[in-house]
């Protein structure tokens, strides 16, 4: 078993880092919100599944049936990503707008928002599986229907470490997503708008009084964290080449295992939490067998809420520096 370990240790980290980013993504619009609204948004699952699907449109629209080089493979990138980010967070945006401002203007319970967010997670998904993969892809709906994206890019070797290849795909996942962050990052410490998400999360009361628009600063959050799980939908296409109507659930919770395990409410924790359950699940499956990762990861999340439950890091979006 301990030469298991030793054989695939680069392989599971390369792969480890790859799901870790994609995680950490998704992990940022849980705790944005949850930073800004105290309300953990179960239906973000289904903004990274709908990010997904916005993201594949463009290689069908496009007519794409072969891999690409050049230019035209990064025009293509960069058009999957934006238009994952585009279906992601026109998506968040509405849910705010129906499903949670009415609740908050009318001082509802955290627990009645959970609900809504329960709701509108499943409305989402049963929405897909009925209309929109018979539709618009014109396939009859049999059952959990995986539909698949025609290649847009060669699995092509980059380099290696030690004698272990490491793909380009793998590389662009792990790049994208990291300098996402990095965007994010600066722009809630920043800017304006960040410093108004950061007014709000801190004292909502406080905040309306220095004149910030709890409404706009509302609507701008769940904007810039369903872009993110936009992102993570079109980089987990690119490098997997497929997606289906329940893809979110899975990926959903361990991204808020992930949220949790870095800090929930903090930026930066989203993204070790994410790095640290992509390795710590790939690691685990070497020892355990593939079957285990699900089990791993939410063995991780049950042993954080019971240990360390403000997270690795712990310090809220609040409490980011100005």
């Amino acid at each position: 078993m301990f030469n298991d370990f030793i054989n695939q240790f680069w392989p599971s980290t390369v792969d480890g880092l790859a799901f870790g980013s994609i995680y950490a993504l998704i992990a940022l619009g849980y705790t944005m919100v949850y930073g800004v609204l105290r309300l953990i948004n179960f239906a973000h699952s289904e903004v990274f599944m709908i990010g997904t699907f916005g993201a594949m449109f463009v290689p069908f629209v496009l007519g794409i049936n072969s891999a690409l080089t050049g230019l035209a493979l990064v025009g293509v990138i960069i058009l999957m990503i934006l238009a994952g980010m585009l279906a992601s967070a026109g998506t968040a945006v509405a849910l705010e707008r129906i499903a949670y401002r009415p609740l908050r203007r009318r001082g509802a319970s955290r627990l009645a928002a959970l609900i809504s967010a329960i709701g509108a997670s499943i409305f989402l998904q049963e929405l897909f599986a009925l209309i929109v993969i018979p539709e618009v892809f014109d396939r009859p709906q049999q059952g959990r229907i995986q539909m698949a994206l025609p290649r847009i890019m060669e699995r092509t070797e980059l380099f290696s470490i030690a004698g272990h290849p490491v793909r380009v795909d793998q590389v662009l996942v792990i790049v994208a997503a990291i300098g996402m962050m990095i965007v994010l990052d600066r722009l809630v410490n920043r800017t304006k708008i960040g410093r108004g998400i950061r007014a709000t999360a801190q004292n909502p009361e406080a905040a309306v009084l220095m004149g910030v628009n709890i409404d706009y600063i509302v609507r701008m959050t769940f904007l810039i964290g369903g872009g993110m799980a936009g992102v993570a939908g079109a980089l987990y296409l690119i490098a997997y080449e497929n997606t289906n109507y329940y893809i979110g659930f899975l990926f959903g919770i361990k991204a808020f295992t992930a949220a949790v395990l870095g800090g929930i409410g903090n930026l930066r924790g989203a993204l070790v939490g994410g790095i640290t359950l992509g390795l710590v699940e790939n690691y685990g499956a070497i020892f355990f067998g593939s079957d285990w990762k699900h089990v791993i990861s939410f063995t991780i999340l049950v042993l954080v809420l019971m240990f360390r439950p403000t997270g690795i890091l712990g310090e809220s979006l609040q409490q980011a520096r100005a």
